[in-house]
Formats: C-alpha cells, sequence, structure tokens
C-alpha cells in the first residue's frame, strides 16, 4: 500500500537515485542534516518500486545509470498520476548539455550540474517542495469551492486532478478515467465547437449525475476539465422545502429542469405523461410560474444559492 510523503515543516520524504556511493553519501548527509528523511535507489527500477509505496515529496535523479536511466525513469514515474506532481531535479555531469534537455523533456523541474554543492541543492529543493505543496494547496483549495478540476493529455491521460475530482475519476484510472466520446473528441483534434451540450455524462449512481464539462486549453497537449455533481436526492429536498412540494412533484421539477421533455420524465420516473402532466400543473402554481422555461430558471437559482 502507498504511503503519502506529504509533509508539513521540514519533514519532508526526499528520494536519491544514483549509482555513486560517494554522491549518495554527501546527499543524505546534507539533506537528513535538514531534518528529512532521505530514501535512496542505486537504479531506476529500485526507484519506481520505492515510490510505488512511499510516495516522496521530492526526487533527485541521476541522468546515467546502469538499467533504465533517469530519462526513463522519470517518464515512468510522470505516467502514475499519483507521482505526476511530485518535482524532479535532475543531477547531470559538467558540460552534458543534452542531458539537461532530455530532463526537462523527461518531465524534470530542473536540474544541477555534478560535482554538486550541497548549500545550492538545498535552496533547490526548498524552491521545489514550496512550489508543489503551493500547486497542491490550490488545488485543494478548488476542491473545497465545489470545483473539481482536471487535466488531460491528447491521449486522455490524467495529468493532474484536484483531489475530488481525482478519487471521483478513479485513483490511477488514466485513459479509463474518462468516457469514450471524449477520448474520441481529443483524438479529433479537441475543436471546442464540437463539445456536445451538457457535457460528456460519466458512469454514476442513481442518485447522482456526473457530466465531464471542457474548460479551456491551458498549454500544447494540457486540455482542462471540469467535473460537474448533481446529487438528485439533495435536489429534490431542497426543491421540496423551498416551494412545499410532494416528493414526486420534486422528482418531476428535478428532471424537467435537466432539459427532460414529460414522455422523458414519465419514463424515468415510471408514471404516464397524463400523469406528469397533472404533477406540472400543481408545480407550476406553486412556484407561480407559467412554463417551463420560467420553472427551469427559478430551479437553478434555487439550487445555486443553496
Amino acid at each position: 500500500m502507498r504511503e503519502d510523503g506529504g509533509r508539513g515543516g521540514e519533514s519532508h520524504i526526499v528520494l536519491v537515485v544514483d549509482d555513486s556511493p560517494d554522491t549518495l553519501r554527501l546527499l543524505t548527509d546534507a539533506i537528513e542534516a535538514t531534518g528529512a528523511t532521505v530514501l535512496v535507489a542505486l537504479e531506476g527500477e529500485q526507484a519506481l518500486g520505492i515510490a510505488a509505496e512511499i510516495t516522496p515529496d521530492i526526487v533527485l535523479m541521476d541522468a546515467m545509470m546502469p538499467g533504465i536511466d533517469g530519462f526513463e525513469t522519470t517518464r515512468r514515474l510522470k505516467a502514475d498520476p499519483a507521482l505526476r506532481h511530485v518535482p524532479v531535479i535532475f543531477m547531470t555531469g559538467l558540460g552534458e548539455t543534452e542531458h539537461v534537455v532530455r530532463g526537462l523533456e523527461a518531465g524534470g523541474v530542473d536540474y544541477v550540474v555534478k560535482p554538486i554543492v550541497p548549500d545550492e541543492l538545498l535552496a533547490r529543493i526548498r524552491v521545489h517542495l514550496g512550489n508543489a505543496r503551493s500547486t497542491q494547496s490550490a488545488r485543494a483549495a478548488l476542491d473545497t469551492t465545489g470545483r473539481f478540476l482536471f487535466a488531460a493529455d491528447g491521449a486522455g491521460r490524467i495529468l493532474w486532478a484536484t483531489p475530488q475530482a481525482g478519487r471521483l475519476l478513479g485513483a490511477g484510472a488514466g485513459e479509463a478515467a474518462l468516457p469514450s466520446a471524449a477520448h474520441e473528441w481529443l483524438a479529433a483534434g479537441a475543436e471546442p465547437a464540437r463539445v456536445p451540450a451538457g457535457g460528456w455524462p460519466l458512469p454514476s449512481d442513481p442518485d447522482r449525475r456526473t457530466t465531464l464539462n471542457f474548460v479551456g486549453r491551458m498549454s500544447d497537449g494540457e486540455h482542462l476539465f471540469r467535473l460537474a455533481v448533481e446529487d438528485a436526492s439533495a435536489e429534490e429536498a431542497t426543491l421540496r422545502d423551498r416551494f412545499q412540494l410532494t416528493a414526486r412533484e420534486a422528482d418531476v421539477l428535478v428532471w424537467l429542469s435537466r432539459g427532460k421533455s414529460n414522455r422523458d420524465i414519465a419514463e424515468i420516473l415510471s408514471l404516464s405523461p397524463r400523469t406528469v402532466n397533472k404533477h406540472l400543473e400543481v408545480v407550476f402554481a406553486k412556484l407561480g410560474v407559467e412554463n417551463r422555461a420560467s420553472a427551469t430558471f427559478l430551479v437553478m437559482k434555487t439550487l445555486s444559492e443553496r
């Protein structure tokens, strides 16, 4: 079971990946002196195994190692939605500028040149830990306001997600998290004009409707989406209290506000169209409106104020 590495103060976890005993000794002594915990991996596969069990707060990655190199190790780390937020700092030899470019392309956020100067490295660690925590805090804040956001690439892979959005999509769901229609839309070029009205529905329980809505393109290959969750039972309770409706009248009104026709409502609620019409006559009178459009507007206004 993976353990979360997020910590307060200086009690963060640093994963150091390097096959040089001298480098490991130098880095371990310097980092542990700050009160942090150091995890050590001698090669890429070992690093991936450690990260699968204990989530580090930051990774120091040697570019060149036996087995899979640091670039491929970083790409695999970043392919895991649970690890994608973890900053990776590359360590490369003097003059190996091509390694810097490859490291940043693989997902690294920074690099240091060997021989490593501990004070410089510790300063970079503090900066990137602060940035990572600020990003996580911002996403958590969005979560608490009901803004369940996530970003996906052109293949439908989740790049990042606010905590609740991640839970709704399914932890580590990757490509399977998005509806097939949304995958097809991304593959076809992600044209905003081709987004269906109301977004893409996601499988959900009978009392809760979840839809996927496109917000916009953040950068090349990064598409921002919002999950909208409508709790039918909570909505019905709100409408019952506000307009003194019966449970069945509230049911009918909720589905009307979602754009369903009388025939659709009848099928959903196992009623006859005639019964739905009778319920709506009573509902319109209680709401003080004369038509569906006015009723829908009043419902949306009431629920938005909830």
